[in-house]
């Protein structure tokens, strides 16, 4: 009997990167009950998902202490096992063993990950962005300071890709299975943390089945190799590996809260619904949402909630026409019509909007899908059109259809993240609308080399009596991930906070802009760099209890050491010149490199729905 081979993606405990290696492909039952090898000379890193072994098993996850800064680990070979490890586990089918031996050669012979460093798996999980595994509510030390009475008993709660397992071939940063980090703040002066996977189809198809099944889009579907891998999906999807009805979605991207629930969100699938226990900070997965079938195919990880109405707006996009679909969501919840825009010519990778009290406003970039130069040539079906003019679509808010919508053209303007959007009148009764949004200045790199991508904060006017479009920098710098007070969406605001590019999409600071100074070039009021060697995340506005300032509040986000190894969860008084540091706790597990957070107060999480 032939032996398969398989290739696996191993630490290298001497810096930290992964290497590959080959062994043979073993039935999941023999994989988790077989003893695993004595662990090397140096330990791998601090609750690294992937210790050396010869298959994409889940590693049970390894005795920790409350004190991340401890250098004595629980060597692999003994750590205890997690309750999924320990059960049962049936050999792979001869189907599904037979798609795997396709996409491994497919791997192997056809699309190396060598031949693309930029979704080549060692190139891309390293440091801290590689996984981690769950980790069950852990009581953290508030080693700096005091956690202001504004957070006290809210959760921290942040979304992020961590793979479930080791990549079969190709990866890119964003395919990654979510991961949710939440921190629940307790008004006794200490924290909580917890780190669980959003339980989507795919990762509970891929946790039964012991092995990868889905394909990864944004590195998969690449030239030939694309169109091979597609097939070996069909193949999984006819035998019923997979069903891809259930959902393909990854969930890895942000959170929403709106009617008394809390969201974990990724664009190409339907909202999961999840929960945090404002008693314990577990997490726990409610269920992938339709909205009683109101809801279809995917909805935009950026919705908008109105802080007045307390209405959610939000879209879907996609490769086939309607390319663009527009729809809202009522205060209690309820999805209402959708909107489809057919003037949408061409599908756009459409990340985010904006609203203001009376419209919505839609970028419509250079990254655009392009699935018939998957089949034609070498290439990708997402890709950057450098021909195509950008332009903002500017709908009523309150549309039923896209009769009302006008279209600007906005050349070189290419937004991925809004910051937020409002309207004006000047003396003379004319009426305008203004954006402000990080403008990717290098937006051929946006999918494949995102430490060549440089943002400049732009402040984007639109006449809408003459349709003029102007254009002002606010910030030279390499800036992304805008928050602002969410009191403010949709109105005028002053203050904006923002993760500093070094390079993205690692985070090495929080800069602070005063719009008010757009005639200076230079809107940078007050900044924070983390330190050598410490990367963080998207910051997170918290405004203080019963405040009228806009600026008076807290940003919160995850900071990593990688010298050290530890992580962070770090408070900031939003109104310092310094942005100083008012409370620090130490978290017991590496929180990795993430996308999109939110700060749930304790009064929302006391308002949750229940599961049911």
């Amino acid at each position: 009997m032939k032996t398969l081979t398989t290739s696996y993606l191993s630490i290298n405990p001497s810096n930290n990167k992964l290497i590959t290696k080959r062994s043979p492909l073993l039935p999941v039952s023999a994989v988790l009950t077989k003893e695993k090898p004595a662990p090397p000379s140096q330990p791998p890193p601090s609750n690294s998902k992937y210790p050396a072994q010869p298959t994409p098993t889940k590693v049970a996850a390894p005795e920790r202490t409350n004190d991340a800064r401890s250098s004595s680990r629980t060597p692999v070979a003994t750590r205890p096992r997690s309750k999924s490890a320990m059960l049962p586990a049936a050999p792979l089918s001869l189907p599904m063993a037979f798609c795997n031996a396709l996409e491994d050669m497919i791997n192997t012979f056809i699309d190396p990950p060598a031949l693309r460093p930029s979704v080549d798996p060692r190139n891309v999980l390293f440091d801290n962005f590689a996984p981690v595994d769950e980790l069950p509510p852990t009581r953290c030390p508030v080693i700096r300071g005091s956690i202001p009475p504004c957070l006290a008993g809210g959760t921290y709660i942040r979304n992020g890709p961590n793979p479930q397992y080791l990549p079969r071939g190709p990866h890119h940063l964003f395919d990654g299975d979510g991961m949710l980090h939440s921190l629940l703040l307790s008004a006794d002066g200490d924290a909580t943390l917890c780190s669980r996977y959003v339980q989507t189809y795919k990762y509970l198809t891929e946790r039964d089945a012991g092995t990868p099944v889905m394909p990864n889009v944004f590195s998969g579907f690449h030239g030939f190799a694309g169109m091979a891998r597609g097939a070996v999906t069909a193949a999984r999807v006819l035998t019923g590996q997979m069903n891809p009805t259930q959902g393909v979605g990854l969930a890895n991207t942000s959170l929403v809260f709106f009617a008394g629930r809390l969201y974990a969100l990724g664009e190409s699938d339907l909202p999961y619904a999840v929960q945090v226990d404002p008693a314990t900070g577990e997490i726990s997965t409610i269920g992938r949402c339709d909205f009683g079938g109101r809801l279809v195919m995917g909805m935009t990880a950026h919705p908008k909630k109105d802080p007045v109405t307390g209405e959610t707006f939000a879209f879907r996009y996609g490769p086939v026409p309607p390319f663009l679909t527009y729809f809202r969501f009522d205060p209690a919840g309820n999805k209402l019509a959708d909107v489809p825009i057919f003037s949408m010519q061409q599908p756009s990778f459409m990340h985010d909007f904006a609203i203001t009290e009376n419209y919505a406003l839609f970028a419509d970039i250079q990254v655009v899908m392009k699935p018939m130069d998957m089949v034609m040539g070498n290439s990708a079906p997402v890709g950057s059109d450098r021909g195509k003019v950008p332009r903002l679509g500017v709908l009523p808010r309150y549309a039923t259809n896209e009769s009302e919508i006008r279209w600007f053209d906005v050349p070189g303007f290419n937004m991925m993240h809004s910051i937020n959007a409002w309207e004006e009148e000047n003396a003379a009764g004319e009426k305008y609308l203004v954006m402000v949004a990080p403008n990717i200045l290098s937006i051929e790199h946006m999918l494949e080399n995102l430490d060549l991508v440089h943002s400049c904060v732009e402040m984007v006017r639109i006449n809408l009596n003459t349709g003029a479009v102007s254009r002002k920098p606010l910030s030279a710098g390499n800036l992304d991930f805008g928050v602002i007070h969410p009191g403010y969406l949709g109105r005028r605001n002053q203050y904006a906070y923002l993760a500093m590019g070094n390079p993205m999409p690692k985070i090495s600071g929080v800069v602070k802009l005063d719009f008010s100074l757009t005639g200076t070039g230079n809107c940078v009021v007050a900044s924070r760099d983390f330190g050598p060697g410490c990367f963080g995340g998207e910051p997170f506005f918290v405004p203080n209890d019963g405040s009228e300032e806009e600026d008076d509040g807290y940003l919160v986000s995850y900071v990593h050491n990688e010298g050290t190894g530890e992580s962070r969860f770090l408070v900031m008084d939003a109104r310092s010149p310094n942005l100083d540091i008012v409370a620090e706790v130490l978290l017991p597990h590496r929180v990795p490199y993430g996308f999109h957070g939110l700060f749930v107060s304790k009064a929302e999480l006391l308002a949750q729905r229940p599961s049911s």
